[in-house]
């Protein structure tokens, strides 16, 4: 929106770029200081964690803080502070915090790839924490980049769908002005190509974590034994208890087996074939993956019907369908928020997969300690989300500027 006012001054664009700016200082600020208070949970519940992996994960969050955090920073505050008679310096500031963002998502995910997938490392003489040997294995393993991009599709589709949650409610409002239809157009197009590129990219995830983590691969689709040609059921509940499922209905025959290998008459190994005492909890994993899916779904079909009123002049009477867009402004953080689940969650028992495991990178604290600090952190987000809430709403009901 700052490229295309600074290109033709057609005073639309630099109506939208006022207005969606506002809304994103609000969710920078907020992401700013929830990000911050991460750093110190290291300290008072994964200090062990922090002490194995510290010399791993120090350079990546070090790059992180140095260049995309001062990028961002420094350049945010140009943004928010330059006239509009520097449209040119104002449009390049806004670049670079695009660009510092996306560059803190790629070092906190190769931190966080490593969880999953160590590579380019050695153990300690002692045994004690991990080395890192080869910082270019560290920022081209696999599962950062399957992680990264999705991640960011993930963010792109989220923003797409508060965009369009917002025009609805100008839309009903009778607020049919040029920003919001052009932002609606803008961001409905943005949702149908995320939509569409998203279970696409995890299709080729989900082999991979197969190959990667068997246990993880198959808890997303309660797969408890070992066979080919497995199917997917559509109606399905797994029972940890009998390692089985209590019900599967309506299978489809190899469709698993195609997901999670790429052929319908693939192998893969079911949990009860896995060792048991590291199992991750399966009802957990395999509900946040169908959650995930079904709403993907929903996106999809959100999207194409956007498109299509649209098009057909039918948008802004579609009551029932923009009071539904307004609704699903909470799914998309709904469904990432069950993708980590699966991502975390998968994982376990292991904090780093195959070299240490979650009971053992906790803090030497009293349990009391440790619910303190999480009713104290949790406190904190809880507080923050009803803030950042309230002056988004605010911001949207008033809309100043962009009639």
């Amino acid at each position: 929106m700052e490229t295309m006012y600074y290109r033709n001054k057609d005073e639309t664009w630099r109506k939208m770029a006022d207005f969606w700016g506002r809304v994103f200082k609000i969710n920078f600020a907020v992401g700013l200081v929830s990000g911050l208070t991460l750093t110190f949970q290291f300290g008072t519940n994964w200090g062990a964690y922090a002490e194995f992996m510290g010399d791993v994960f120090g350079p990546p969050l070090a790059v992180e803080a140095l260049l995309a955090f001062f990028l961002e920073g420094t350049f945010f505050g140009a943004w928010i502070f330059l006239d509009r008679n520097r449209q040119k310096l104002k449009t390049f500031s806004m670049w670079m915090v695009a660009l510092g963002t996306n560059i803190s998502s790629l070092w906190i995910i190769t931190a966080n790839g490593f969880m999953q997938n160590p590579v380019g490392y050695e153990m300690a003489a002692d045994g004690s924490k991990v080395v890192m040997t080869d910082f270019f294995a560290l920022i081209t393993n696999g599962y950062v980049w399957y992680m990264l991009v999705h991640t960011l599709l993930s963010a792109y589709l989220l923003t797409a769908f508060l965009i369009m949650g917002i025009c609805a409610y100008h839309f009903l409002k009778g607020n049919n002005s040029k920003v919001f239809k052009k932002s609606f157009s803008i961001a409905v197009t943005i949702a149908l190509a995320t939509a569409v590129m998203l279970p696409v990219l995890g299709h080729g995830y989900a082999q991979y974590v197969t190959e990667l983590q068997p246990a993880k691969g198959a808890a997303m689709d309660a797969i408890w034994e070992t066979g080919s040609k497995v199917p997917m059921y559509l109606i399905q509940v797994p029972d940890s208890s009998t390692g089985s499922n209590s019900v599967q209905l309506l299978g489809i025959p190899g469709l698993a087996s195609f997901l999670y290998t790429g052929s319908f008459s693939g192998k893969i190994t079911g949990l009860n074939q896995l060792h048991q005492d590291e199992l991750p909890p399966v009802g957990m994993i395999f509900w946040s993956f169908r959650l995930m899916t079904i709403l993907g779904s929903l996106f999809i079909v959100e999207a194409l019907l956007g498109l299509y009123l649209q098009k057909s002049g039918k948008l802004y009477t579609s009551d029932k369908y923009l009071k539904l867009l307004i609704w699903s402004i909470p799914l998309p953080y709904i469904a990432i928020t069950a993708g980590w689940i699966v991502a975390e969650v998968g994982r376990q028992p292991w904090l780093v997969y195959g070299l240490l495991k979650t009971a053992n990178g906790i803090s030497s604290v009293p349990i009391s300690d440790v619910l303190l600090s999480v009713a104290l952190i949790s406190t904190f987000y809880l507080i923050l989300m009803v803030f950042e809430i309230y002056l988004i709403k605010k911001t949207v009901v008033n809309a100043t500027g962009a009639e």
